[in-house]
């Protein structure tokens, strides 16, 4: 009696060891699935994804930075206090690369100094897709009128007068934003604006004539945020 009282308690600890163990197992997979499910919403049905910087480990693009000589038209070196957004801009300049339009604005130091003459940027992405850098991020650019002094700049060339960015150029403009939105914490995508967003100037200009692409690029920025979120 004794004997097959040790073996049902034997029998009862088993039950309960695996009971709760299979207890651990399920939490477990639902934790996963909530996970995984909670950014497969986020990340492909939600209206406005949300994104959380504390997770996101969005690399940085290779850029060259060429700092442009300090001077009244081109760099004053006016710092930059606070960063609200990103703008982009086209060079209006078809078949020219990013070297050309950095010198461009380097030479504006030897002009007179007038508003018409004050113009750079802080970063130009080439038609392969090199980036160069011009401005340090902690000074403001003249690139985009009344939002000079707080947003990033970028100027991107293109092969024809129509304004459409290469495939090279798309993609590290992607990269680039993406990166500059995890370091200042850009908290919506509409953030990202066109130079037409501020002064109504048909720049950049493909983008400014198929609003739908813009907004495909605005989302593929996003995207590559988004898709960095859980990659730790």
């Amino acid at each position: 009696m004794k004997k097959r009282t040790r073996v049902k308690k034997k029998q009862l600890r088993r039950t309960m060891v695996l009971v709760i163990a299979g207890g651990i197992v399920a939490a477990g997979i639902l934790a996963v699935f909530m996970t995984v499910s909670g950014f497969v919403y986020n990340r492909y049905f939600s209206e406005k994804p949300t994104v959380e910087y504390d997770k996101i480990t969005v690399s940085k693009p290779e850029i060259s930075k060429e700092y442009l000589t300090l001077n009244p038209n081109s760099r004053s070196g006016k710092k930059l206090k606070k960063v609200n957004g990103i703008v982009i801009h086209y060079t209006a300049n078809p078949g020219t690369g990013a070297q050309a339009n950095r010198d461009y604005f380097e030479g504006r130091k030897d002009q007179e100094d007038t508003v018409e003459n004050k113009v750079s940027s802080h970063f130009i992405i080439g038609i392969n897709g090199e980036i160069i850098q011009c401005i340090p991020l902690d000074e403001i650019a003249y690139a985009s009128n009344d939002r000079n002094n707080n947003t990033i700049s970028i100027e991107c060339c293109h092969p024809a007068k129509n304004g459409k960015f290469t495939k090279k150029t798309y993609q590290s403009l992607v990269r680039l934003c993406a990166w500059l939105c995890d370091k200042y914490e850009i908290s919506e995508r509409e953030d990202i604006i066109r130079h037409y967003d501020v002064t109504g100037k048909l720049c950049p200009l493909y983008y400014v004539k198929h609003p739908k692409k813009w907004k495909k690029l605005q989302g593929d920025i996003w995207n590559c945020i988004l898709d960095s979120q859980y990659k730790k």
